[in-house]
């Protein structure tokens, strides 16, 4: 069945608070898509966001944001009183994520309410803590060690932190008690918000698309208490790390920096970590996309240590055989395959084989230095999921001030657009009409905004990256019946 979707990271939802929660402005967005016709909500991971603010840079691959935890209905359940949040200054810009601001003010706030919760719901919390053992157990203890060793990178903890001396890490733990305390509460107090959230959208029939990169962060619990799954030397240091080669886009490539993935290990242990990692996901999201896909049948590894990706080499990923282990275990999945980027003929094999809708990006259709794209619509699969652009590209009109005037053109007249209609609403109209499953829009470009209202320049620090909020009341009972209207005409409701 034909349907589409709106892409809305829940940070960027309206709030007071400095940054967008998991409240009542996301239960208001859920009815805003179930009132436009929409069937997903598709967001970025919602993870902890740690080097650049990126939420594919994290502390850990299975914990939720403190930052999305709603302070509003932290009161309604009598943890918070609301002179402990409502006075604070949380930011002037609403349009605006502060990171350094969020940082430094938040928790003080989830401090106070993680000990009356603490108190409240012990039995809750003592389930919760069992539940989640297995991911939690490792990040509270990561998170309370990184704190006592001033936020710098486990790489440079004392050695024998480093390398998880089990006498040295039961002195942490005892010494380190309340604090790891802290930090599981904080994930109980998450989960407890996302799954209500969720429920609310799945009662709305909205089904929420999650987001998983392929890489995990050097600095994170998952590398600290996995050390063997990653490409690491006898220190613990990265041997290489991954990225993407130069291009036409990029003289230098892109130098990522995650540690690359022990996939000789790995398959020896059957690909548990994976496993694992996906049947997570899977549970908290009711379909899941997974970030440079490419990435299973070949990756690209940089020595540790390079400043570019130029001397970066192709190195064969576990292809298939992860996918067949992962069906084998857990059956079939609502997966969609990010596999943007330069494809070969293996690649394309590998999402034939796995069966996953691919993804096709308008803004890559009229690229005159791409003289082989498979973006252009008449040339698309049913089984694929279309987008304008992503978090990672401009808007459709930050778009058209871009690029070059060649480019435009051909966009336009393939595309039939005009200023009259808009740009972006005739791009998306041409998404829409596509024989693409599934059509997912930005909410930036929906609203018809600009180059400022990027999401993501990918291989950039800057505090414009994901810090995009949307204004209160844009999106509304009039929008919502533009798009219903919209969807009914070409066959997605």
């Amino acid at each position: 069945m034909r349907k589409a979707g709106i892409l809305m990271p829940i940070t960027s939802l309206p709030s007071p608070y400095g940054i967008g929660t998991m409240g009542e402005t996301a239960r208001e967005f859920v009815r805003f898509l179930h009132k436009a016709g929409q069937s997903y909500w598709q967001i970025l991971p919602i993870c902890p966001t740690s080097y650049g603010d990126s939420p594919y840079q994290s502390f850990s691959s299975y914990a939720g944001n403190p930052y999305m935890i709603d302070l509003d209905e932290l009161s309604e359940a009598g943890l918070l009183e609301k002179d402990e949040y409502k006075n604070i200054d949380w930011g002037s810009n609403p349009e605006k994520a502060d990171y350094g601001l969020l940082y430094n003010r938040r928790f003080g706030v989830l401090r106070k309410a993680a000990k009356t919760a603490e108190e409240k719901y012990q039995t809750e919390l003592t389930e919760f803590r069992k539940e989640n053992h297995k991911w939690l157990s490792d990040y509270a203890l990561f998170m309370a060690i990184k704190d006592e060793q001033n936020g710098v990178s486990w790489l440079e903890w004392p050695e024998i932190l480093r390398k998880r001396d089990n006498k040295a890490l039961a002195v942490e733990r005892e010494k380190l008690k309340d604090e790891i305390k802290f930090w599981e509460c904080v994930q109980f107090l998450f989960f407890t918000q996302w799954k209500k959230l969720k429920a609310y959208a799945n009662e709305n029939g909205i089904k929420i698309i999650g987001d998983i990169p392929i890489y995990v962060s050097s600095d994170s619990a998952d590398v600290w208490a996995n050390p063997e799954q990653f490409q690491l030397d006898d220190n613990l240091m990265p041997i290489s790390v991954a990225g993407c080669p130069p291009d036409g886009f990029s003289a230098d490539g892109q130098l990522w920096g995650n540690p690359l993935f022990n996939w000789k290990v790995m398959k020896e242990q059957d690909y548990n970590w994976w496993v694992d990692r996906i049947a997570y996901q899977t549970q908290i999201y009711d379909m899941l996309r997974i970030d440079h896909f490419r990435g299973f049948d070949a990756y690209y590894s940089i020595p540790y240590g390079d400043k570019t990706a130029r001397n970066g080499e192709w190195k064969e990923g576990p292809g298939i055989d992860l996918f067949n282990v992962i069906k084998e275990k857990l059956g079939e999945l609502p997966i969609i395959a990010e596999d943007l980027g330069f494809l070969t003929d293996s690649v394309r094999k590998l999402l034939k084989d796995t069966g996953f809708p691919g993804m096709k990006v308008l803004e890559f259709a009229f690229d005159s230095r791409d003289t082989e794209s498979g973006y252009l619509p008449h040339l698309y699969p049913k089984n694929c999921v279309v987008y304008a652009g992503t978090h990672d590209n401009e808007t459709i009109l930050g778009w058209f001030d871009t690029i070059s005037e060649e480019d435009a053109e051909y966009a336009k007249k393939y595309m039939r657009l005009s200023e009259a209609e808009g740009y972006h609403w005739g791009m998306m109209r041409t998404a829409w009409a596509s024989v693409a499953d599934t059509a997912i829009m930005q909410m930036q470009d929906i609203l018809g905004l600009g180059k400022n209202a990027r999401m993501n320049t990918p291989s950039t620090l800057s505090d414009k990256n994901w810090s995009w909020r949307c204004l209160p009341g844009v999106y509304n009972d009039t929008l919502a019946d533009v798009l219903h209207q919209e969807m009914k005409l070409y066959g997605r409701i």
